[in-house]
């Protein structure tokens, strides 16, 4: 069982460490996403992998238990919001890492207009300015269902008044 102050890695690292196109493939994820470190990414692409395997050995499989595990797996995937609800095993084969980075919590504060920049949103997470429904979430990373986004709101009223005018004297400085 291990021990309970270690937790275990969440994520598994590139195969090979200096891969040109992958480096730079991740440092535009990490711009376009406002992430702070790659296993960010590796994480996000680690709960894909598992997605996709699961996947390929069900669509293998031909029994009365692959076909509930088959119905379990597109339900949680519908409830994620990467798959329609009429979707086939075979549609998880095409999600893609952007699917998955477009369901992140912070993602999601910017599309709603609740923040201005990906790094504004991950401020207001992690000093705990925002909840879903009552429950107040501090993890950027968190995948939102379906059912939990149009609970998504600022737990105190945040003036970002003040924050314009920060902005606007850096693009001055610059």
């Amino acid at each position: 069982m291990g021990d309970p102050k270690k937790q275990k890695k969440k994520f598994s690292t590139p195969n090979h460490p200096w891969q040109k196109e992958r480096i730079e493939a991740e440092k535009e994820i990490l711009k376009q996403y406002g992430l702070r470190r790659k296993y960010e990414i590796w994480k996000m692409d680690s709960m894909l992998k598992d997605f996709l395997n699961r996947a390929k050995t069900l669509i293998a499989q031909r029994n009365p238990q692959s076909d509930l595990e088959k119905k379990q797996l597109l339900q949680r995937l519908n409830s994620l919001g990467l798959l329609k609800k009429d979707s086939k095993v075979e549609d998880v084969l095409n999600l893609t890492l952007k699917d998955v980075m477009e369901r992140r919590l912070q993602t999601l504060l910017i599309r709603k207009q609740l923040a201005r920049t990906m790094k504004q949103a991950r401020e207001f997470i992690t000093h705990e300015h925002v909840a879903i429904g009552e429950r107040k979430v501090t993890a950027p990373s968190y995948l939102v269902t379906i059912s939990e986004e149009p609970n998504i709101r600022m737990v105190k009223a945040i003036s970002l008044a003040p924050q314009v005018a920060q902005e606007k004297k850096a693009e001055k400085a610059e």
